[in-house]
């Protein structure tokens, strides 16, 4: 007869990580309903939608927000310091995804009801929760924290340049032809090399346009810059095994050999 604490450390793994069948299952669950929930507040967005449907869509927006309120209470009580995970990122993601529901009983009449729409568009915050449950999603945000020192030079570097060329901009269009300030001029600058091209500022003199196409053609040489620094860092970090759980704050990240949470202090 498995004892009460035993139960509870089963449960933590089913719901906490997805080295099992059942954690799997778990996770496979939560996510079809995830993403049913989000397709259903983005069809209640839809007026002639919501008009045919009005009674439909609050009786299945409330089977979802009992579901993940029982999965919100489950991971607290399963937790060994719930306020931690109370507080974590994704204790307050998966707390602001059931408020919109809850706040709707309190709110009555016309004014309160323009508000409570606003809430209820918190509702999106679900799709957050998608990242939990995706396998994949901790070594790509390991992959960009290893590669940030690198992302911030480089983006140092682009910003350099957009400065350089946008004044350079205004020097030779002035403020006749739309480069009205620095500013603007490196606005412009940002976009072209962007290759976004809005085309409410454009350069009328020969001279300018040379600027532009080589702005352009830099613009296309940089893209795939940031993309290469990543996708090595993304191949470093997933040959490296997966972090640990913390069953104290549901906190991830921690190294391989680690024997306490670096979150909590707990043992891990």
């Amino acid at each position: 007869m498995p004892t009460k604490q035993s139960f509870k450390e089963r449960a933590h793994k089913i719901v906490f990580e997805t080295n099992t069948p059942a954690g799997k299952l778990f996770d496979v669950v939560l996510l079809v309903l995830i993403m049913l929930s989000i397709v259903v507040v983005s069809l209640e967005s839809v007026d002639f939608i919501k008009a045919d449907f009005p009674i439909l869509f609050l009786y299945i927006e409330w089977c979802f927000t009992v579901l993940f309120t029982i999965e919100y209470l489950v991971r607290i009580w399963l937790v060994e310091r719930p306020r931690h995970y109370v507080f974590s990122f994704y204790g307050m993601i998966d707390f602001l995804s059931v408020l919109p529901s809850y706040l709707s009983l309190f709110m009555v009449g016309t004014q309160p009801l323009l508000i409570l729409r606003s809430f209820r568009l918190l509702r999106v915050f679900r799709v957050f929760k998608l990242g939990r449950y995706l396998g994949e999603s901790t070594q790509l945000m390991n992959a960009l924290k290893a590669s940030r020192a690198k992302i911030i030079v480089f983006v140092s570097v682009v910003m350099t340049v957009a400065l350089i060329m946008g004044t350079l901009m205004y020097m030779v269009e002035g403020a006749e032809n739309g480069f009205t300030s620095i500013p603007r001029s490196f606005y412009w600058a940002v976009v072209t090399m962007t290759t976004v091209g809005y085309g409410d500022i454009a350069p009328q003199t020969i001279l300018g346009q040379g600027i532009a196409a080589i702005l352009m053609m830099l613009g296309y040489g940089i893209i795939a810059v940031p993309t290469g620094i990543v996708t090595v860092e993304y191949n470093n970090t997933s040959k490296t095994p997966p972090s640990k759980i913390c069953q104290a704050c549901d906190s991830i990240g921690h190294d391989k050999n680690a024997i306490h949470c670096k979150f909590c202090g707990s043992k891990l």
